[in-house]
Formats: C-alpha cells, sequence, structure tokens
C-alpha cells in the first residue's frame, strides 16, 4: 500500500523506510511539510494519496516547551490533528507517534493502554492533546506510545553520554527515573508490524525490559569499552524547567501485543552501527 510518511529526518523517521519495504514508501522532512500547516498538509496528503499516514514529526525539546507553549501545541497537537483530517478527507488512516510523558510517573509500575494519562510538563500535556485530536478526528486511527528513544544518527540521551564520556573525569547520571529504552529500528518494525494487522486503536510499543538513566549510561560504557566512573545522582541535583515522570515504563496489553527485544539488543544494535 502507499504510505506517507512525515518527520522523516528525526531518529524514528530515518528508520521507517527500512521496515516499510513491502509498501510504496514516501517520506517527507520537516523542510518539506511543516505538519503545522493546514493547507500544505491537504496539499501534500492528496497529491500522494497514501492509505496510511504514518506521523512521525514532534516538537521534542521538552525543556524549551516550559517557554515555547505555543510552538510545541502547534507541532504536537495542532500537526496531528491537521493530519488526521487530510487523512479522514483522502479516506486514509494515520498512525500517530506519542510518548511515555503523557503519564506522570507515580503508578509505581509499567503503564499499560488502559492507565489514565496524567502529564506533568507542557510537552506532555501537547503530547496528550494531539492524541485526542486525532481520537476525535479520525476514527481510523492508531496511537503509538513508546518512550526513550535512540538511534545512531541524530540526538539523543547516548550519543551525548559517549561524547561526554571522551572528556570528562566522570559522567553524573541521574538514578531515579525508570523508562522503556527504545531503539529507533526496532520500533519501526513494531510500527510495521502494526500496520499490517489493521487493528486500531492505542498501542505502547518500547524497547522490552526497564532502566534508568544511570543503568542504560552504564551498559552503554561497558559495551563500548569505555573505563569511565558513573556517578548515581538523583533528579533532584539536577533540576530541569521541566519535570520528568520517576517511573514511566511502557507495557502493553492490547491485541495484537507488539513486543519489541530487549531494551539491551537494541543497544547492542546500536554500538555495533555506530
Amino acid at each position: 500500500m502507499k504510505i506517507l510518511v512525515t518527520g522523516a529526518g528525526g531518529q524514528l523517521g530515518r528508520s521507517l523506510p527500512a521496515a516499510l519495504l513491502a509498501h510504496d514508501v514516501t517520506a517527507l522532512a520537516r523542510v518539506e511539510l511543516d505538519i503545522a500547516d493546514l493547507a500544505r498538509v491537504r496539499a501534500a496528503v492528496a497529491a500522494h494519496a497514501p492509505a496510511v499516514v504514518v506521523n512521525a514529526a514532534a516538537w521534542n525539546r521538552v525543556d524549551d516547551a516550559e517557554s515555547e507553549r505555543d510552538q510545541a501545541f502547534r507541532a504536537n497537537a495542532l500537526g496531528p490533528r491537521n493530519l488526521a483530517l487530510a487523512a479522514a478527507e483522502c479516506g486514509a488512516a494515520l498512525l500517530h507517534v506519542s510518548t511515555d510523558y503523557v503519564f506522570d510517573g507515580e503508578l509505581g509500575r509499567p503503564y499499560d493502554e488502559f492507565d489514565r494519562p496524567e502529564p506533568r510538563s507542557v510537552y506532555g500535556a501537547s503530547k496528550l492533546a494531539g492524541e485526542n485530536l486525532v481520537r476525535e478526528t479520525n476514527p481510523r486511527h492508531w496511537i503509538v506510545r513508546t518512550a526513550w528513544v535512540f538511534h545512531e544518527e541524530g540526538q539523543n540521551f547516548l550519543r551525548t553520554m559517549l561524547r561526554l564520556a571522551a572528556s570528562a573525569a566522570e559522567l553524573r547520571v541521574v538514578n531515579d527515573q525508570i523508562g522503556s529504552p527504545t531503539y529507533a529500528p526496532h520500533l519501526a518494525t513494531g510500527i510495521a508490524r502494526l500496520i499490517d494487522s489493521g487493528a486500531f486503536g492505542t498501542y505502547h510499543i518500547a524497547g522490552a525490559g526497564q532502566a534508568s538513566w544511570h543503568e542504560l549510561t552504564c551498559a552503554l560504557l561497558a559495551r563500548r569499552g569505555i573505563d569511565k566512573k558513573v556517578v548515581p545522582v538523583s533528579t533532584a541535583e539536577f533540576p530541569r524547567p521541566a519535570p520528568r515522570p520517576r517511573f514511566s515504563a511502557l507495557v502493553s496489553h492490547m491485541d495484537p501485543r507488539i513486543e519489541l527485544p530487549p531494551w539491551q539488543d537494541g543497544l547492542a544494535a546500536f554500538c555495533a552501527r555506530l
């Protein structure tokens, strides 16, 4: 089938065409399509006439969103609504990618699809608004929540840790935030499986298992053979503008259950491809 991917310049967007090789894929980066521009979105969807639109575009600058609320909601809420509207007008389905940050992290166990979102940050609120607008605008939709995405290209936590490890005497990394590290190509493969299922709904698709940022960093350096002290610190010692969920690991109870490999496998693939 014909599939249109937005946000092709991001970590997930780069990974989707390879995962969707069985389909006719057109991938557009932000410079080619600003999803917050309704007229351009309508024109692009009408021109490409896809059966499915996959939205991998997002405003991911979590801390900046606290002071740039309008920009965050423009990209993360208005943009998905525009895609949902244009897709519905053309009879297409929309797969929209969301985040674990729609949860407050206070549940004390991994979140499944039936838990109630309670975002703590502007970023999380903007992503939840995008989810709700997609649900309201196009009944033929998938919403995929994922977490802690990383790829060997682009900006992400793991690449930052490797850069710091090359110059810092030691690394100080938060150990009281727990999530589900997710390798972008694994996520892309999961999304392809979900599209092929034809089963609309809200899904959690993330690397299996859970880890803290500290644990993830230690595993990264060990696999890269880097001997560097990694000091565990609390979130309170690293205050940021946007509050983070303390425990936002994701699990799925949906059918079909799209399970990804353990995050350690994603880390191994990441290191092999650097």
